[in-house]
């Protein structure tokens, strides 16, 4: 009765905490992945999960459930990465270039459990500040790109990631420090401090304040920890993603705050030439993305991956 594909929902389900979610996440539609369930429950005349306002929890027999797919899913992805190698060469290198600089942040996990898995493959990260990151790669100076959709998909292979809140970060006595929220007027007067890229790629700037007819005053800084630094010190206020600045809010050295009534969002993809698309290492690459930020980055929501070789949700 148990199979990988249980296994495997019930990660998705540890990890995201919300059925929906996790059925995008397996490739499910929600009513299949909880007939899966049911079918469990049934077979083993036990409740695997307690359901709530907040989310599902597991009862002990689904923690049970959940440590046996933690102990046996890894070793079946090793296997099947040796198979790989075994019908093919997989030597290679993988250069990343980054369009998100708060993308460090989660990057460096990655790269290690990549180097971990494919110890035959060169991965590195293309230096320096880089304002047209596809440009790399049209040059082959970049294998992969971290970053947004591209305006001009068609000669990319396109990976989604996941989706998340970008909050406005403010010095902790600022004026609208007791608001829940903040709205395009409210950034009026107000110095703007980002990494040095065109207006047109900050969310910001193009979502919340082009269309309000608002422009700020921009002062530029490369590293994330630079921006807080500006911000802590009343020089500004900016907009960054919320994984970016969890940390320095926890420690009270800067406030958080939503932009707008349900937030502004954006959304991370990983693109490459479609010449590289066949590689198992860049997809395995895209998937260690997915899991592990999936599991570390509070707040955040896995994108539908709906390659063709993928192939549409099943029924079951």
């Amino acid at each position: 009765m148990l199979d990988i594909r249980h296994l495997r929902s019930l990660v998705a389900i540890a990890e995201s905490g919300k059925l929906a979610t996790a059925a995008e996440r397996v490739h499910l539609s929600q009513s299949a992945l909880s007939h899966q369930i049911k079918a469990l429950e049934t077979h083993y005349d036990l409740v695997l999960f307690e359901r709530s306002k907040s989310g599902m929890h597991f009862t002990p027999a689904g923690e049970r459930l959940l440590s046996l797919a933690r102990a046996v899913l890894p070793q079946i992805h090793d296997a099947e990465r040796d198979l790989t190698r075994m019908k093919s060469d997989t030597r290679g290198e993988l250069r990343i270039a980054l369009e998100c600089h708060t993308c460090f942040d989660w990057l460096m996990p990655v790269m290690d459990e990549f180097r971990r898995r494919w110890p035959e493959v060169e991965v590195d990260l293309v230096a320096g500040f880089h304002a047209d990151p596809l440009n790399l790669l049209e040059r082959r100076r970049a294998d992969l790109v971290i970053g947004s959709h591209p305006s001009s998909p068609g000669q990319w292979h396109i990976a989604p990631l996941f989706r998340f809140e970008i909050l406005a970060v403010l010095p902790n006595e600022h004026r609208l420090r007791n608001k829940r929220r903040l709205e395009a007027q409210d950034f009026v007067g107000e110095t703007l401090i980002t990494y040095p890229v065109p207006e047109e790629r900050i969310d910001l700037i193009r979502q919340i304040l082009a269309p309000a007819g608002i422009s700020l005053p921009r002062r530029k800084a490369e590293l994330t920890v630079a921006v807080l630094q500006l911000v802590a010190s009343r020089r500004g206020v900016a907009a960054l993603p919320n994984w970016g600045v969890k940390s320095y809010v926890d420690h009270d050295y800067v406030l958080a705050k939503r932009i707008g009534l349900r937030g502004l969002w954006s959304e991370l993809y990983a693109i490459a030439p479609q010449a590289l698309a066949s590689r198992p290492y860049l997809a395995d690459f895209v998937q260690i993305v997915r899991d592990i930020c999936a599991a570390q980055l509070a707040g955040i929501q896995l994108l539908a991956d709906k390659t063709p070789q993928v192939g549409a949700k099943r029924s079951e």
